[in-house]
């Protein structure tokens, strides 16, 4: 699919209409388009936004997108950033045009979606066994000249059923074999003379070819530092062996892959000092919840608390819900629940208040739990909440975050927006 194609697809997003499939949009926008909606420029507090609503800081967002493509670039890295994290296509392209190589997935839906939204360029992390999927990708394959898809493989039976559905295509599908992280680790092979086994199977096809290895460090059995490097320099060594052995003539590059949201330092340290190989090496950095970032699990990990020289990234989501009940001065619900809020990885947390149109620190103010439609508030004496306030949550994990929003409101400082971000999960 062309890029062209792709803006086209983008710019028909504008053309959805707006109704009651989206949480927390003006009830008096229904039957506007979406771009109309935009093109009103409403007010996130004053303009008829329902609670409890999710909006992402336009602000925020473009320091995110900005400050990974500077990292990237300074450490010599591509990115395909995680797609799964946001699962939004105007996102994959503001990712593109940040300076990203392509964007990672994970199952056959999310390429799907990346594709009929134009991407070129696709990293499956993943091992792909699905017969309907594989030829669906062989016909995409087939069809764009300039569409490129690198897809796990992490066993010698993977690779014989990849083969079994691809027979008969006309480009093989490219593969790096993905080391596991160690034992009890997720998925991948556990040891570097199965690696070669797999790397073995694939050189005996002529559906696939392999073009690399790769991994996910976020993966390793009770991560430190020296744990992470460890793994990553086995990594790098696969690859030298791999080159060493001639696995990869007749390519124009090797690609090396790893790298979540949590040691994306780690995996810059270990990939600059990856040692000249037979051919250029493409370094490719997946992570994906810096788009967003988030105030709980990932404000605590990220790398740039390790090294806050290269920068911080800011959580961009807020979470907006109303206080509908006061029963005692020591608790309060508002109407944001599980349905609204991620808690997977944390439960939201009270950051502020806006009672007739000024906004204060949510002081003596901690959400305790969170019922489907409703959050329990502890409030302390120094809490000043009342029926009718709006309180903004910050949220734990940016991919929950994003899945359980159809339709995300992009708002200004002053509470404009100017955006509405659509996503597909």
């Amino acid at each position: 699919m062309s890029r062209d194609t792709g803006s086209e697809a983008l710019a028909r997003l504008a053309e959805e209409r707006v109704d009651h499939r989206f949480k927390g949009l003006p009830p008096d926008a229904d039957g506007l388009t979406v771009g109309e909606l935009a093109a009103q420029r409403r007010n996130l507090f004053t303009d008829g936004f329902t609670t409890p609503v999710l909006a992402l800081s336009a602000e925020r967002l473009e320091h995110n997108l900005r400050l990974m493509e500077t990292y990237a670039d300074r450490h010599g890295l591509a990115f395909a950033p995680h797609g799964k994290t946001s699962m939004a296509p105007q996102l994959f392209r503001r990712q593109i045009e940040h300076g990203a190589w392509g964007i990672t997935l994970a199952v056959p839906h999310q390429v799907r979606v990346a594709r009929a939204y134009g991407v070129q360029r696709v990293f499956l992390a993943n091992e792909l066994t699905d017969a309907a999927a594989l030829r669906w990708i062989a016909g995409e394959l087939a069809s764009d000249p300039a569409f490129r898809i690198i897809c796990y493989v992490d066993s010698v039976r993977g690779v014989e059923l990849m083969d079994r559905a691809l027979r008969g295509t006309a480009r093989p599908v490219d593969v790096v074999v993905e080391l596991a992280a160690g034992e009890g680790a997720r998925t991948g092979v556990r040891t570097e003379a199965e690696c070669a086994a797999v790397a073995d199977a694939v050189a005996g096809t002529e559906t696939l070819r392999l073009v690399g290895v790769a991994g996910y460090e976020g993966e390793v059995p009770q991560a430190d530092p020296e744990r992470v490097h460890a793994w990553l320099r086995r990594l790098v060594g696969l690859a030298i062996d791999f080159d060493k052995g001639g696995r990869f003539a007749g390519l124009d590059e090797i690609v090396v892959s790893a790298g979540g949201s949590a040691w994306f330092d780690a995996v810059a340290d270990v990939f600059a000092d990856l040692p000249g190989l037979s051919l250029p090496v493409l370094k490719l950095l997946r992570s994906g919840a810096y788009v967003s970032h988030d105030d709980g699990h990932y404000r605590k990990i990220t790398p740039f608390n390790r090294v806050p020289e290269e920068g911080a990234l800011e959580p961009a989501f807020r979470l907006w819900a109303q206080i509908v009940s006061r029963p005692s001065a020591e608790q309060a619900f508002a109407n944001a629940g599980k349905r609204d809020a991620a808690y997977d990885l944390g439960l939201p947390s009270a950051q502020v208040v806006r009672r007739d149109g000024a906004e204060r620190p949510a002081t003596g103010i901690e959400v305790t739990g969170l019922s489907d439609q409703h959050a329990w508030l502890r409030t302390g004496p120094e809490a000043d909440l009342e029926v009718g306030d709006w309180v903004g949550l910050g949220l734990s994990h940016p991919c929950t975050s994003f899945d359980k929003w159809q339709l995300i409101p992009v708002a200004e400082a002053d509470g404009t927006v100017v955006e509405y971000i659509r996503t597909y999960f």
